[in-house]
């Protein structure tokens, strides 16, 4: 599980987690977390540095959720090709109202933790991704996958999870047109 953190290595680049709570959610998949601290000048060196080395560990190919923007999926197809990486994008081209209705009804629980402030209220900081707030997201215009970045989730249980990883809120925090959710993991 590739994440790139922020320059000093705090939090997740565009969901602003923490590596504590990024820890949390590897352990419950059962899988191994790799962060990289980063700029954005440097993310695409960053990256493709990172994910050599796993390739010397044996990776042979990458996972992107990415479902219609061409030029993520042209970026993905160009730097997994450099690194020698096969792309998966099992969700490209799917229609983002059955994603969402196969994602809900699969079990999987996600929690909204982005949101970008010219297209949608904070309010929305805190909201699971339900039917409810599906609906929501269509009335207010944005993209119901967010896809264009209006909003990110964290997902905190589904059908892969040995357990369901308990986060809590601690505050939220505004900077360069988006604001965050801030999560801990909870000791309950």
């Amino acid at each position: 599980m590739l994440t790139m953190l922020t320059e000093g290595g705090e939090r997740s680049r565009s969901h602003g987690l923490s590596v504590e709570v990024l820890k949390g959610q590897a352990s419950a998949l059962g899988a191994r977390l790799v962060t990289r601290a980063t700029s954005w000048d440097d993310y695409e060196a960053d990256f493709v540095s990172t994910v050599q080395e796993l390739r010397a560990e044996g990776l042979s190919s990458g996972v992107f959720g990415d479902i219609d923007l061409e030029g993520h999926r042209e970026w993905v197809t160009r730097v997994c090709s450099i690194m020698g990486v096969k792309p998966v994008l099992p969700l490209w081209q799917r229609d983002r109202r059955e994603l969402l209705d196969e994602f809900v009804s699969s079990g999987f629980r996600a929690l909204i933790v982005s949101v970008r402030n010219d297209v949608l209220n904070r309010d929305f900081l805190g909201r699971i991704l339900d039917d409810q707030t599906v609906e929501e997201l269509e009335t207010a215009g944005v993209d119901i996958c967010g896809e264009g970045g209006e909003y990110h989730t964290f997902v905190t249980d589904g059908p892969a999870f040995s357990r369901p990883v308990r986060v809590e809120h601690i505050g939220t925090e505004s900077h360069d047109g988006y604001s965050f959710l801030e999560l801990r993991i909870s000791d309950d």
